[in-house]
């Protein structure tokens, strides 16, 4: 049994603490960058059947894809802010497939495949990005209520509107759980603290991702925080928290699959630190992410991103080859196109319109402003 002296040395060990840290977070994975299985009793924890497989490999293509032509349509001009997602596919996509259709979304704006995938209709994304009230409609074609929250342009903000959300489904006694995603950079804010802190005080039912992408917009990860591992936040907060290598698309849906789980139960929350990368610039808004990075580093992540690994898995195991995948992506962009067009084709708002939306019951001066403009037809 140690001594006091022992134990006192060991409370008193600036140095020995910063590295108990370091050691303590390994990270979970179960495919390589040449997608060979690493841990088979891991993927038979999963219970991935080849059809999810299939449907993982899908929704990733489809976030790919989307990538693709949003950029495309932002140079052109015919998008509004957009935040691209290569690189982040598994990190998104295959930890948003453990979630169901009565948890809720809490996403930040680099998310909207996510909210894409449990529902909304791609030209209301258009929409949103161009400032028009109808992206704010979070509803399917049918008319059915989509169980996510607005993209969340304040950083961070997103972890206390789930909190709030997560602690309401508990009190309900609901098999149901609210999920966050934030990045890197999130985990600076006060509202990320707070939101964690509040959600694990109350054991509330909620799943909180940081996708640690290495940047928060031109700021490299280690100047964002001195953590070595921001998972280790979530344990100031008394939840469990883990580091998943978040280009492995198995991996992130069993953590993601374990957590809902765990937090569904009423055993309160669960921090996952995703390692990934963002390929592309911050935004489509000007940032220039060689001002900041090298070519180098940037073409050295491209070869372990989630769809490399993905694909050649699946295509050992036979489920999976080009013909597939060229047949399924045609079919992406033939229905982004039906999109484009249905966005293109909405009403422009008028500034009478932006008046109207923006108080539910307008002051005297407003009521005035909108008068006027609707009587010039504007």
């Amino acid at each position: 049994m140690a001594s006091i002296a022992d134990a006192n040395k060991k409370v008193l060990d600036f140095d020995g603490q910063l590295q108990a840290q370091d050691d303590f977070f390994p990270t979970l994975k179960l495919l390589d960058n040449d997608g060979k299985l690493l841990d088979k009793a891991a993927y038979k924890r999963s219970e991935l059947t080849d059809e999810d497989l299939v449907a993982i490999m899908k929704k990733m293509l489809f976030s790919r894809q989307l990538d693709i032509r949003s950029t495309k349509l932002a140079k052109q001009g015919r998008f509004g802010f957009f935040a691209p997602t290569a690189g982040q596919e598994a990190s998104q996509m295959a930890s948003a497939y453990a979630f169901g259709k009565e948890d809720w979304l809490f996403p930040g704006y680099r998310d909207i495949p996510e909210i894409v995938d449990k529902g909304w209709p791609v030209w209301k994304a258009i929409l949103w990005s161009r400032g028009h009230a109808k992206g704010n409609e979070f509803t399917t074609e049918d008319g059915e209520p989509v169980n996510s929250w607005m993209p969340q342009i304040i950083i961070g903000a997103q972890y206390v509107e789930a909190a709030g959300v997560a602690l309401g489904l508990k009190k309900r006694k609901q098999d149901a759980v609210a999920y966050a995603y934030t990045g890197d950079g999130g985990t600076s804010q006060g509202d990320f603290y707070e939101g964690v802190n509040f959600a694990s005080a109350y054991k509330a039912n909620a799943v909180f991702f940081v996708q640690n992408n290495g940047y928060a917009i031109s700021t490299p990860r280690a100047l964002q925080t001195a953590a070595p591992h921001l998972a280790a936040k979530g344990w100031g907060s008394g939840i469990p928290s883990l580091v998943v290598d978040g280009m492995d698309p198995l991996a992130m849906y069993l953590a993601a699959k374990e957590a809902r789980a765990w937090a569904a139960a009423g055993n309160g929350p669960v921090l996952i630190e995703t390692l990934t990368n963002r390929l592309e610039p911050h935004s489509t808004a000007g940032d220039d992410p060689l001002r900041y990075r090298t070519k180098e580093d940037i073409a050295e992540w491209w070869k372990k991103e989630p769809l490399i690994r993905m694909r050649k898995f699946m295509s050992e195991k036979g489920i999976w080859d080009d013909k597939k995948e060229d047949d399924y992506i045609a079919e992406v962009d033939s229905y982004i196109d039906d999109q484009i067009k249905i966005a293109d084709n909405i009403e422009k708002q008028k500034i009478s319109d932006f008046l109207k939306n923006t108080l539910e019951v307008p002051g005297q001066a407003m009521k005035e402003q909108i008068e006027h403009f609707e009587s010039e037809g504007k």
